[in-house]
């Protein structure tokens, strides 16, 4: 019986054959889930960043890193727009803007931890340390770091170092994400006049952001970093996970939207200044 079930596959189908049919179909899967992230992701974006920029006016202090770090995320469901419909010729360009949206994306999420960070743990300093216009510059200067660091460095190297050059500078945010988590949490169980709904919506942000860095990104940053990379299913999969993390870049505006910056300030300087005069 067992021999019947070896001589059903024809003799004339290599391994090779079983290969390629197998990759045209994960390619033809991962072209759709991309298109669903594209139709989802792109209007979603808009809306928010629309929604964001509302709360500018209202607010003393502006969401400006959240706002870059939507319009990175534009930028990258534009250029999946440009990958999928493969009708424009340049790939070489757009995978560029693409990697520098990318990178962009996780510098401005380190600039939302940290901003959360030291709004709990350095209020009164970070009230009058922190201001638009240097919200601005920081932000020009991530934008500059990419494109900068793409074209002077990487054409120096190979494919290879290039990749681990990549992903090491890609990994260093992850201790960071960890630091600023501790430190706000400490710095929240210190404050007991801190309300328990306020205290879950600011580390609500800072777990959210290690989790998006963690699931989405650290796959692919540990997979270029790993020599052996002919697996092209983790390699898919890896990229599938990054080319998600514009809609879970969405979640954050839920936490903004409920609780504006300038209200936060308010409420810990409060807690900070009810505290001194309780040691007093």
């Amino acid at each position: 019986m067992a021999d019947n079930y070896i001589n059903v596959t024809p003799l004339n189908v290599s391994n090779e054959d079983i290969y390629n049919e197998y990759y045209q179909k994960l390619n033809f899967k991962m072209h759709v889930a991309t298109c669903i992230i594209i139709s989802i992701g792109l209007p979603l974006t808009l809306m928010t960043i629309s929604a964001l920029y509302s709360l500018v006016r209202k607010d003393h202090v502006a969401p400006i890193y959240v706002i870059n770090l939507l319009i990175s995320d534009l930028i990258q469901l534009c250029c999946m727009i440009v990958f999928e419909t493969r009708q424009y010729q340049p790939q070489a360009e757009a995978l560029f803007i693409y990697e520098c949206g990318l990178v962009t994306s996780v510098f401005f999420m380190v600039c939302v931890s940290l901003e959360r960070y030291l709004i709990i743990a350095h209020p009164l300093w970070y009230r009058f340390k922190r201001t638009i216009k240097i919200s601005v510059v920081v932000s020009v200067v991530i934008w500059l770091i990419p494109p900068v660091f793409f074209i002077t460095v990487l054409p120096q190297v190979t494919y290879d170092v290039a990749g681990i050059i990549f992903s090491i500078f890609l990994i260093i945010p992850f201790p960071l994400f960890i630091i600023f988590l501790v430190g706000t949490l400490r710095a929240l169980s210190a404050s007991v006049s801190v309300h328990s709904e306020e205290k879950q919506r600011i580390v609500g942000v800072l777990v959210l952001v290690l989790l998006i860095y963690t699931l989405l990104f650290l796959p692919s940053m540990i997979l270029f970093l790993n020599i052996n990379r002919s697996d092209k299913t983790l390699n898919y999969l890896s990229f599938m996970f990054v080319k998600m993390s514009p809609l879970a870049d969405l979640i954050l505006y839920v936490f903004f939207r409920k609780q504006s910056i300038g209200k936060l300030f308010t409420t810990v300087n409060c807690c900070r200044v009810a505290n001194t005069d309780n040691n007093i």
